[in-house]
């Protein structure tokens, strides 16, 4: 089992800046894709970024690329994700999420069944 718990989650200003984590416990780490998604209110969940397990390759939503970054500390059992220049639109539910199998393309990057664990999320809420 992996347990995944994200933090870092507020209420913010429009143009602020936020880092979001996701700490996992229980197999190893280093073994899983990670996955960051969002959910807004009435909307899907929707994919934001993807990293290997090295931290090497990083995958981002078409839509989203530029103001998301995805990187990963191995030794702190610990992704994360970087969000620049917040505006309302960016309000949501953000969950990490945690995959064993290797994936190709945006559509499996993207897909929720490409990922074996999720966190409960944390809000990010910001105000214009």
């Amino acid at each position: 089992q992996v347990q995944l718990v994200e933090s870092g989650g507020g209420l913010v200003q429009a143009g602020d800046s936020l880092r979001l984590s996701c700490a996992s416990s229980g197999r190893a780490f280093s073994n899983f894709y990670m996955g960051w998604f969002r959910q807004a209110p009435g909307k899907e969940r929707e994919f934001v970024a993807r990293i290997s397990w090295s931290g090497a390759i990083t995958h981002y939503s078409y839509s989203l690329k530029g103001r998301f970054t995805i990187s990963r500390d191995n030794a702190k059992n610990t992704v994360y994700l970087q969000i620049d220049s917040l505006n309302p639109e960016d309000t949501a539910i953000y969950y990490c999420a945690a995959g064993r199998k290797s994936c190709s393309g945006y559509r499996c990057y993207g897909d929720l069944n490409s990922y074996d664990y999720w966190g409960q999320g944390t809000q990010v809420t910001v105000s214009s």
